[in-house]
């Protein structure tokens, strides 16, 4: 928690910092400050794990941005900065044991067991995202079309589980609390994605598709992540 608010810190130092003297420069606003919201899936997932999820997996990204102009074209940019990116994914009646000593990542189907009424499997990671941006008339940029191609690569911060509300096999309530479990050891400690968005003004669609593994090799399917969501961006 400490090395988050350090860095969360910083990014809003650095972003302000650059935000009054960009805006000096261009009088204009460069989406310096970026949240994204998202639907989130697993692609390349087996049935077995596949009919399990349940309920809306969704993700949140928070970035602050440096926005650098072409000099001899001002409708194009190049946008980076550091963020902080979180995935949570929803699943029913099945066990994703992440603090397992097993060599593979255990999925248990609880069919027919007692499960948790909620069960989520989260990540959180820090990125460094990178953009090549288009902006149709820089001079309005809340009321004009915007366009960003790129990819963010970004760090392993946690892994956890999250349950809440212990149901027998037939859905009635035994026990109600909340318990979480944490591991990185079945994961991958880096992240590589590509990412696109295109909208009008502060809105915008967005995308993110994972290109290496979720997981580390030979401990479970391979699986990447696709984001697609809403973004607001502004400053």
């Amino acid at each position: 928690m400490r090395k988050l608010s350090l860095l969360a810190l910083c990014l809003v130092t650095l972003s302000t910092t650059f935000a009054q003297k960009n805006k000096q420069k261009l009088n204009r606003a460069a989406d310096h400050f970026m949240v994204q919201l998202s639907y989130d899936s697993w692609l390349g997932m087996p049935d077995s794990i596949n009919q399990a999820q349940s309920g809306f997996s969704r993700g949140a990204n928070v970035y602050i941005m440096l926005d650098k102009p072409f000099k001899n074209n001002s409708k194009f940019s190049i946008g980076f900065g550091l963020g902080i990116s979180t995935s949570n994914m929803v699943f029913k009646r099945m066990e994703v044991d992440i603090t397992s000593n097993q060599p593979t990542l255990p999925f248990t189907s609880l069919s027919g067991q007692p499960y948790f009424k909620k069960y989520k499997l989260s990540t959180t990671h820090a990125e460094i995202p990178l953009e090549l941006r288009f902006m149709k008339d820089p001079s309005q940029p809340k009321k004009t079309f915007k366009a960003a191609a790129g990819f963010k690569v970004g760090t392993l911060l946690k892994a956890q589980t999250k349950t809440k509300n212990l149901l027998d096999a037939q859905g009635n309530a035994i026990g109600s609390y909340t318990e979480k479990q944490s591991s990185k050891s079945y994961f991958n400690s880096t992240r590589l994605a590509a990412t696109a968005r295109i909208g009008y003004g502060i809105f915008s669609i967005h995308g993110a598709y994972t290109l290496n593994n979720l997981f580390k090799d030979g401990v479970a399917p391979e699986i990447n992540t696709l984001q697609i969501g809403i973004t607001f961006s502004g400053l």
